[in-house]
């Protein structure tokens, strides 16, 4: 029988700029970066989502370096605020002050006004300040004295924890959490990339690390691929499938508490992201399962006897995943 050579599968939108740019910024980060692949899958489909990250790991392991780095592969504003327990909301969000010759006040925008916001050791904050960007990460905008001011697209806060350090630190409630679309838990890298890493630092001679990263995304074309990120297609049957994740993170045995109907389009957007990343219009079941650990990692809460036992939020999360049938 005769091979149809014309059956072709065309793809909907022209995902060819979007794909060819990940991989450009991929291996801008690979001239630097070492390994950690995943944390900068993460980090490019929480950009195309319109979503915030919190990257949680031991110093040294390139969580600031990994931000910063992503940034400068764009040609937009990025700014860089160290958390400290006197740090004031008005640091962040900025401030009015009187201006003499106008004999009215002015407000002075602060650092959160930017493309891309790093923020170092979010939980050396106190939770005053912490609530200042409540907000401005939900809305893209802030309030000060009745007036409105809304971000400039594209707009993303990345902000870093450190999981071991205690002393000093104010956990981030819940609330807070839920507004980031990921939590990247960050790990050691392996022997071979531990030799990779301390080759590349003894090549470097005392050059700066960032030095060899060129910009080459402006701010229209992020927001293009974004607006391109929404008109990707998800079966009927597949969103079912992403609420039959989060129902079960709400009957589990050993979850205190469960996803929020946040986390669910959470899952929806990052799965869009991840099927556009790979130059797919359509997002598949695999999409869904790489998305659900980042999405409910640090909006489920394990209950104390489980968390004794050694048992962590990721394993419940992969358990649910395996119970639940894959659609076809």
């Amino acid at each position: 029988m005769a091979e149809n050579n014309d059956l072709r599968f065309e793809s909907r939108l022209d995902l060819g700029e979007l794909q060819e740019s990940v991989l450009k910024i991929k291996s801008e980060i690979g001239k630097v970066i070492v390994g950690q692949h995943r944390m900068v899958d993460y980090l490019i489909a929480s950009l195309l989502a319109k979503g915030h990250s919190l990257i949680e790991g031991v110093p040294g392991v390139a969580k600031t370096v990994s931000a910063r780095l992503l940034s400068k592969a764009m040609s937009v504003d990025f700014s860089r605020i160290q958390f400290t327990p006197d740090l004031m909301p008005s640091d962040i969000l900025g401030t009015s002050v009187f201006d003499m010759k106008k004999s009215e006040f002015e407000f002075k925008k602060g650092p959160i006004f930017s493309n891309m916001v790093l923020i170092d050791e979010i939980n050396r904050a106190p939770a005053k300040t912490q609530a200042a960007l409540f907000e401005v990460m939900e809305e893209r905008q802030i309030t000060i004295d009745g007036n409105r001011y809304p971000m400039e697209p594209p707009f993303m806060v990345l902000a870093t924890q450190n999981p071991i350090e205690q002393e000093g630190t104010y956990r981030l409630p819940e609330a807070q959490l839920d507004r980031f679309l990921f939590k990247i838990d960050v790990d050691y890298p392996n022997l071979e990339d531990e030799i990779e890493i301390i080759t590349r630092e003894h090549a470097l001679e005392d050059k700066k690390k960032t030095d060899s990263i060129t910009p080459f995304l402006t701010a229209a074309q992020i927001v293009k691929f974004q607006q391109l990120v929404t008109k990707v297609l998800i079966e009927p049957n597949l969103l079912k499938y992403i609420a039959q994740l989060i129902v079960a993170t709400r009957t589990n045995q050993f979850l205190y508490l469960g996803a929020s109907p946040r986390a669910s389009i959470a899952i929806l957007n990052a799965s869009k992201a991840f099927a556009a990343m790979e130059g797919r219009d359509f997002v598949t079941p695999e999409d869904i399962k790489k998305a659900a650990v980042p999405v409910m990692n640090h909006r489920i809460i394990v209950t104390p006897e489980r968390e004794m036992e050694g048992i962590t939020s990721k394993q419940i999360i992969e358990d649910i995943i395996k119970s639940l049938e894959i659609p076809r």
